[in-house]
């Protein structure tokens, strides 16, 4: 069975966790940096995400799994793939042509709804994707990220309501 600390372990040996003065998409400076991307990059680290993720959650009673783009698509789909539940797909923004579609995939008023997340700091992208989810009928039943900071997004997700459960969090890797 995958572990906690296997995901730790092949994060650890991907080099994942990196050191130095880096500048966050929020803005904020960190003396760290989460490079999920090249993490969900690599097929044994994916499959090990998916696994973990799938671990936890009640296949029966879930109809859909969502991902914000872009770094979780990947952990998305790949947990979709495993449990044989379909895949939704959250823009950041609308798109101006096509379809203009946020959600990509069929979301059906009541669906149930695993919403995953690469990393998560205060959780307010993740929290815009799951509004988006409910505002067109979606029910989330619980929210996967790999990597919490440990920067506020827990108390951020208890304010919503929102089951939410990290894989790991940063003080647990460091």
């Amino acid at each position: 069975m995958t572990s906690k600390d296997y995901l730790i372990d092949i994060l650890k040996e991907n080099q994942v966790f990196k050191t130095g003065k880096f500048t966050l998409s929020s803005g904020k400076e960190s003396d760290y940096y989460i490079d999920m991307k090249k993490a969900i990059t690599e097929p044994n680290i994916l499959k090990t995400i998916a696994e973990l993720i799938n671990q936890s959650i009640d296949e029966n009673n879930i109809d859909k799994i969502a991902g914000p783009a872009l770094g979780a698509v990947p952990i998305a789909t790949a947990v979709s793939l495993q449990s044989n539940i379909p895949l939704l797909m959250i823009r950041k923004e609308k798109k101006g042509y096509g379809t203009s579609k946020l959600i990509e995939g069929e979301l059906n008023k009541g669906d149930s709804v695993v919403v995953v997340e690469d990393v998560t700091t205060t959780g307010g992208s993740l929290i815009k994707a799951i509004k988006a989810i409910q505002e067109n009928g979606g029910i989330v039943k619980k929210a996967f990220v790999v990597v919490d900071r440990e920067e506020g997004a827990v108390n951020e997700f208890k304010k919503e309501n929102i089951i939410f459960e990290p894989l790991i969090s940063v003080n647990e890797f460091f």
